[in-house]
């Protein structure tokens, strides 16, 4: 079969398409012919060696796809040949065929097609956990989403507005907030890219509380990190909740929050890391899943999938949300 391989650490452009042995089918697993993956941040930095979790060379990258079961494992219980699933499996969802533990797939409605069904899991479940079991939203409450027009930014803007919030999305161009206003966001503005200055930093927490009427947001998404987010505690409001989704300024632009910020503002630096909770509650994980089959059928949320490559370009593709040029998911088509 033909598979995206990371035989070297470093850009995309060093991934390589090659042709593979099939996987073979395994006791309490399933064999998935894929036929869509999507690109997710952690793709990026893994192929560079810069993710938490780095798998020995070389290795197929692609943590989330969707296809047809073809084959089930001795011990399958719950899923079938011909069943239309989704998979999260962290890595290997860049090929023709894959083979996942039983629990990592999950069977998806005939309404939602490949594409959709590929965009899914890893942006809203994230964004689902954060937000409700993490950040617990309050309807009527006011929800600020840095990176809004990326894809857990627009998944996020979405459930936001699904949970009754008053959303306000923070992007890099016009462009990108006018997709987040199409999206649902009530508000958006422009920060600047880049390492911000000390008064870039000032101008952004200060147009934040211009925006709540300065009283800040009740919960704020950061997937950014760097110098964005210092600004952004600074204007979130008495007990604010402030969810820490992950660092696409980079790994060395971690920021260190000044903690008496905290006790200021009453409020709460919070840790989102969903893939552990899904390993640890995985019965709470299928409930946020059927949450989000049902809110995809009234039509409250759906992936916006920007841009769709070939799996001979999935180097493109990997290199395409690296740039920073995606608005919502792209996707690989195989």
């Amino acid at each position: 079969m033909k598979a995206l391989r990371c035989v070297e650490l470093g850009p995309p452009e060093k991934l390589q398409i090659s042709e593979v042995p099939d996987p073979e089918i395994i006791p309490g697993h399933v064999l998935i012919d894929n036929k869509a993956g999507s690109v997710n941040f952690p793709d990026v930095l893994m192929i560079q060696g810069l993710y938490q979790f780095q798998p020995e060379l070389p290795f197929t990258p692609g943590g989330e796809s969707a296809g047809i079961i073809s084959a089930v494992g001795d011990g399958v219980e719950n899923l079938k040949v011909g069943d239309r699933v989704f998979a999260m499996t962290g890595i290997g969802a860049f090929a023709e065929k894959i083979v996942v533990p039983e629990a990592a797939a999950v069977k998806i409605p005939y309404s939602m097609n490949f594409e959709t069904a590929a965009a899914l899991p890893m942006t809203y479940g994230t964004s689902l956990y954060a937000l409700k079991q993490r950040g617990m939203l309050k309807e009527g409450e006011t929800l600020l989403v840095l990176g809004a027009a990326g894809g857990v930014g627009l998944a996020t803007v979405e459930l936001g507005k699904a949970m009754g919030a008053n959303v306000i999305a923070a992007a890099s161009t016009q462009e990108k907030i006018d997709l987040c206003i199409e999206h649902g966001a009530d508000q958006g503005f422009i920060y600047p890219v880049g390492k911000l200055d000390r008064a870039q930093q000032k101008e952004l927490s200060s147009k934040i509380k211009e925006l709540t009427n300065g009283a800040g947001p009740n919960v704020v998404y950061d997937p950014v990190g760097g110098s964005y987010s210092e600004p952004c505690l600074r204007s979130i409001a008495w007990e604010g909740r402030y969810l820490v989704i992950g660092f696409a300024a980079g790994a060395d632009a971690i920021p260190k929050m000044p903690l008496n910020l905290t006790l200021l503002k009453g409020c709460q630096i919070v840790g989102v890391f969903w893939g552990a909770w899904v390993g640890m509650f995985p019965d709470d994980n299928k409930k946020n899943f059927e949450e989000l089959f049902e809110l995809h059928s009234e039509g409250k949320i759906n992936p916006e999938v920007s841009d769709s490559f070939c799996l001979d370009d999935g180097s493109k593709a990997i290199a395409h949300l690296k740039d920073r040029k995606a608005k919502g998911k792209v996707i690989i088509k195989i």
